[in-house]
């Protein structure tokens, strides 16, 4: 059973629009047997462009159930089948939201007509669903509304699993390729050529099965192609139907990383485009999780890709600031880089828990005070000076000049803790190491060597990197993986 569901929002964002309008037909692999659809009143105005596109207006839903006057009725209504729509992740995070907001967990398998249409209609100009029932024959009345489109997503959906009918019926021994292309054209008419099915074999899974299988990837990537993926650390690229690339990523294990851009509930229209334009993948193996990291910053600026732009504000979303108070003492603090725009960091940090603990680190190091560094809130004197480990800065007994030379000293010390030193890592096979080269606190690049490679001096290992530019992200980027854990040498030249 199949249940064809279309909405009509308040907007492409499940995390704050609600559902205006749902319209769904049940399908028993045969036919429509039943269908409902209902406005339904988000509790909130409708947008006027909004109110544009569908026709849907505040004075049509005002006296239209709420959602969760009708939820009951589409738990029911959808028990047992496979939430179907076209764009389905789009329809389905709304769903789900609307569900969450009731504390109901609805889930269904899913799948997607866009993918399904690719798979078995090649070749078409476009796969929206008003160019598609154009191109192929589709009425399509009310657009923009839940009962047209989910009646025309209904027919392209029956007219999709005629066409795995006939294509598994006569792709059979005796029968040719060319049969078969004449019986799944008779079906689905269009301005371009389907191309012929290939033979199957004889434990083939129905198309509908495998779109079902692989409702969570985006419409151009095949389930071979994420099985081709690599289990290793490198980078990877997202392309669009262009060859452009649209996203840059890194991880440890791209095949798991990538499954879980794929496994998300998408929380808005954007997002989902980005996946929907997704075409092709491809990567870059680099053996060393450092590696990987300094590389995907290098490639994010070369290429610039789309989707990757908001993204690099956020990489080190808080940091250690400085300011000059008053009565001319230099005072450290922590916060959110965002703010604190007016100001660069010092130092940037993962988040505000590890600035905080770098922050106390530091003054614990150098003897700095705990309220000039606001660890301490109080209008006296902080708790060290009680217990004599402060100098009394905080109530003005430790002239400025004295304080700032040790609060100079702990900015020094943000600085990579030696001058010249290379981390070797795993490389990208079991007998190479990955290096990365800093000197004198300037960052060379990265490269690999063989597996019994060994050096005494710098020089040795400039030889074996290819040069990156040196910045302030890959200056972070070194400073926080070498404050974590992991199983890198680092070798120190003095």
């Amino acid at each position: 059973m199949y249940a064809i569901i279309d909405l009509e929002t308040t907007g492409g964002q499940p995390t704050q629009d609600r559902i205006t309008e749902i319209a769904i037909f049940i399908h028993d692999g045969e036919q429509v047997i039943d269908q409902y659809e209902t406005l339904l009143n988000p509790g909130r105005p409708i947008p006027f462009f909004i109110s544009q596109l569908t026709g849907i207006n505040d004075d049509m839903v005002r006296d239209a159930p709420k959602f969760h006057e009708v939820a009951r009725k589409i738990v029911e209504m959808t028990e047992g089948c496979v939430f179907v729509a076209h764009n389905v992740r789009f329809d389905y995070s709304f769903m789900k939201k609307e569900f969450a907001d009731l504390g109901y967990n609805y889930s269904r398998k899913t799948l997607c007509t866009v993918r399904l249409s690719r798979s078995l209609i090649p070749g078409q100009p476009s796969y929206s669903l008003g160019k598609l029932c154009q191109n192929i024959g589709i009425p399509l009345n009310n657009r923009h509304r839940a009962a047209g489109d989910a009646e025309a997503t209904a027919i392209l959906f029956d007219r999709l699993l005629k066409i795995t009918q006939q294509s598994e019926s006569l792709t059979q021994p005796g029968i040719s390729p060319a049969d078969t292309l004449a019986a799944v054209d008779a079906v689905a008419p269009s301005g371009r050529q389907p191309k012929a099915a290939k033979q199957p074999s004889p434990k083939r899974v129905t198309a509908v099965q495998e779109a079902i299988k692989t409702a969570l990837l985006p419409p151009n990537i095949t389930p071979e192609k994420v099985a081709s993926l690599p289990q290793e650390a490198g980078v990877y690229y997202f392309y669009n139907e262009e060859g452009e690339v649209i996203y840059v990523g890194k991880s440890i294990n791209i095949y798991k990383r990538i499954q879980q851009h794929f496994a998300v509930d998408y929380k808005s229209r954007k997002s989902l485009e980005f996946k929907n334009s997704i075409s092709d993948i491809t990567w870059h193996l680099t053996g060393s999780e450092l590696v990987a990291l300094l590389y995907e910053s290098d490639e994010i600026k070369r290429l610039k890709p789309l989707y990757n732009r908001a993204q690099r504000r956020s990489v080190f979303p808080a940091g250690i600031f400085l300011r000059t108070d008053e009565n001319g003492y230099l005072r450290l603090y922590y916060g959110r880089a965002d703010d604190h725009a007016e100001s660069h960091p010092l130092i940037a940090l993962g988040n505000q828990f590890k600035a905080k603990g770098f922050l106390f680190h530091k003054v614990s190091k150098f003897g700095l005070c705990q309220k000039l560094c606001d660890l301490y809130k109080t209008q006296g004197s902080c708790f060290d000076y009680q217990v004599h480990r402060c100098k009394g800065a905080c109530v003005g007994l430790e002239p400025p000049e004295e304080y700032n030379k040790r609060v100079e000293e702990a900015i020094e010390s943000f600085t990579f803790e030696h001058g010249s030193f290379v981390v070797i890592g795993k490389g990208r096979r079991e007998d190479e190491k990955s290096i990365v080269l800093v000197e004198n606190g300037r960052y060379l690049g990265f490269g690999y060597v063989d597996g019994e490679f060994s050096a005494r001096r710098i020089g040795d290992f400039k030889d074996a990197i290819t040069r990156y530019n040196d910045n302030k992200d890959v200056q972070q980027i070194i400073r926080q993986y070498l404050r974590t854990p992991h199983k890198d040498k680092v070798k120190i030249f003095r």
